[in-house]
């Protein structure tokens, strides 16, 4: 289904929406289940085990007498249950659940550079049917030098599709679509001497079912019911100097890539996608930290519907602002004001632009909120707590562990 089969206007916006939520799917739970939710490890030391005194509690610090669940990350290697909220809008209230296998890689790493191996396999569910099954596995290998990174997914995702830009059609009167992927991907990534520079390449193939209901506002979208077969390659390049995955106080995550898709690789149409992506946090004062987030997406060829780019700022629901181009950024405060206890404060803004049947369709978006932290696990850098976000369309809450620019 490519932009060069478009016959007007409508059926052309409907081309960037739909199976998009089934990719954004696959991150928002690969996050949770394993990179937000799992211990990293700090980047001055791997965390010592815990003394065998017999008598330290696994969920209190000794330091402090505060809940802390440092010592019991410490003995969890092995089968850890996790059941974790989703709060995302687009799709309403719901929980993933998972059992995660881990385990510490053999072999020699330089401090802050080593990394778990982590297992997953669960399910989600939201209160609006959308449903979805998941598989993992995140290692280490040659002293933590390699990385591979193997994803399945099969779901079904029920979203509403708003059009590009200020769509007169669907404004407001959105299409309800049903998005069904199934595939998985597989990404190599190699570090380069002992420096913090990743050079990667992933291979991705997904078949995606899609069903759309009638339209008063855009009766001629039913036109894109069928299935589309995405395949191609992903060359990357990805500086990581953050002193902690969880939640960082200083350090750079930078990383560009270029997708390559191709009928060579299975997909249907050749098309490219450009990204990059920067992370940068820095301490004001021993107890306030500046995140700065920036982002662009841009897509050539002819770009299937689901792989258009789309905002993805708190406050923002997921496929609501879409276009064939997007650039974003925000900005985060966190300070720890007592103990373990951190006030958050953000901003952001979006841009999506796109040109169809020599017309531009552009929307730009401002988003902004407040949310707290607890350090949760001292040791390993983790804070989790509540964000408030606010756009121009919701209000969202979103339930935090670890950084909400969470990168493994």
């Amino acid at each position: 289904m490519s932009a060069s089969r478009i016959g007007n206007d409508a059926s052309f916006v409907v081309g960037r929406g739909r199976s998009a939520a089934a990719w954004r799917a696959l991150a928002i739970a690969t996050c949770l289940m394993s990179a937000q939710c799992v211990p990293g490890l700090a980047a001055e030391e791997e965390p010592a085990p815990p003394a065998a005194t017999g008598s330290e509690s696994k969920i209190r610090s000794d330091e402090d007498g505060w809940l802390d669940l440092s010592e019991f990350l410490d003995e969890s290697y092995g089968f850890v249950p996790l059941l974790i909220p989703i709060t995302e809008p687009a799709v309403g209230y719901g929980a993933a659940g998972a059992l995660v296998f881990l385990d510490r890689p053999t072999g020699e790493a330089p401090a802050g550079l080593s990394r778990p191996n982590i297992t997953a396999a669960g399910g989600f569910g939201t209160q609006n049917g959308t449903w979805g099954l998941l598989a993992g596995d995140v290692r280490q290998w040659h002293d933590n030098r390699l990385q591979t990174v193997v994803g399945a997914i099969y779901s079904s995702v029920n979203l509403d599709f708003y059009g590009v830009g200020e769509d007169a059609a669907l404004k407001d009167d959105p299409l309800s679509y049903n998005l069904e992927p199934t595939g998985g991907a597989a990404r190599a990534r190699y570090r380069l001497g002992d420096s913090h520079l990743w050079a990667g390449l992933t291979a991705v193939f997904i078949t995606t079912d899609v069903t759309l209901e009638e339209s008063t506002a855009s009766p001629e979208l039913l036109d894109f019911t069928g299935q589309s077969d995405v395949g191609g390659l992903v060359p990357s390049l990805t500086w990581d100097s953050r002193d902690n995955i969880l939640t960082p106080t200083r350090g750079t995550y930078c990383e560009g890539s270029v997708g390559l898709f191709a009928p060579a690789f299975g997909s249907d149409d050749a098309f490219q996608r450009v990204g990059l992506t920067l992370l940068h946090y820095r301490p004001l004062h021993p107890s306030v930290t500046l995140g700065v987030r920036g982002g662009a997406t841009l897509s050539f060829g002819d770009t299937p519907f689901y792989l258009f780019p789309f905002i993805t700022l708190r406050g923002a629901p997921v496929l609501r602002y879409q276009g064939e181009q997007v650039v974003e950024t925000e900005i985060e405060l966190r300070w720890q004001f007592w103990k373990r206890f951190s006030l958050i404060g953000f901003v952001g803004g979006g841009a999506t632009w796109s040109e169809f049947e020599g017309a531009d369709s552009n929307k730009t978006v401002l988003t902004g909120g407040t949310g707290f932290r607890y350090e949760l696990a001292r040791k390993y850098g983790l804070h989790a707590g509540l964000d408030v976000g606010f756009g121009p369309d919701v209000t969202a809450l979103y339930v935090q562990f670890g950084s909400a620019w969470a990168r493994p």
